[in-house]
């Protein structure tokens, strides 16, 4: 199961990246220095990474583990280290040296501002990847009629 925006969600996302990458070409243009433009191609360089990762933000479950793509970074998280999925919402997980970690879910973020669509679409996620944590109930053997 993939859990990610839709393509007006993803646009969105990306333009955390690609407005910052637009002023820093005009920067750029308009400055003669070189300090100024090298500090104007590290931020364009940064900001082009933001807005292609934005563009692909997404939770991908699968049977064994929880794939989390977010901006700057991907982390596959076994379910089984998985203990809880919270409320901002983030994965509460404990690593393989028993240190307790967590991992956002920028993806899934809800805004006070943002459409009433799309915070239901987001809750509906979260809830849906809630019931993935859960351990699945096994079915016998037989079949009964």
């Amino acid at each position: 199961m993939e859990l990610a925006p839709s393509r007006l969600g993803r646009i969105a996302n990306s333009c955390l990246g690609a407005l910052p990458a637009a002023g820093s070409i005009l920067y750029a243009a308009q400055t003669t220095g070189t300090f100024p433009r090298l500090s104007a191609c590290l931020v364009l360089c940064v900001s082009v990474v933001i807005a292609v990762r934005g563009y692909w933000l997404s939770v991908t479950c699968e049977n064994a583990e929880l794939t989390v793509r977010g901006y700057l970074r991907t982390r596959t998280i076994p379910r089984s280290s998985i203990t809880e999925i919270t409320d901002l919402p983030a994965v509460r997980w404990t690593d393989p040296k028993g240190n307790r970690r967590w991992s956002p879910l920028w993806v899934l973020a809800r805004s006070p501002d943002e459409i009433a669509g799309i915070t239901a679409s987001k809750d509906r996620q979260i809830a849906a990847l809630r019931t993935w944590l859960q351990p699945r109930k096994r079915r016998s053997a037989r079949r009964t009629r």
